[in-house]
């Protein structure tokens, strides 16, 4: 893994974590702690991502693309995908805590 992966894996990761805060400030009824929206955003981001870039052709970390340096990170696999995927996965452990609260 050389550095322009880890640099893609970050990207993500940063945008993850910046959609799970906006859905957790958004659910005001489901009492997360800021550990749980930083978690589920990071890990949200990166299968976001992955997600996205598999669908839109190439994994969510494409070699060839890495060779590009941080420019090639900012794309829109790991912008989009990472805050869809935060928010998404916040969004559903915000739910699933919030059911078991009752």
């Amino acid at each position: 893994m050389d550095s322009n992966t880890i640099i893609q894996i970050v990207v993500q990761v940063i945008a993850g974590v910046i959609g799970g805060q906006a859905v957790g400030a958004a659910l005001k009824q489901a009492a997360m702690g800021q550990l749980t929206k930083i978690l589920s955003g990071a890990i949200g981001g990166v299968g976001g991502a992955a997600i996205l870039g598999s669908l839109l052709g190439g994994g969510g970390v494409d070699a060839a693309a890495a060779a590009g340096g941080i420019g090639s990170a900012l794309d829109l696999k790991n912008l989009l995908g990472g805050v869809g995927g935060g928010a998404i996965l916040t969004g559903i452990v915000g739910a699933v805590m919030n059911a078991m609260k009752k």
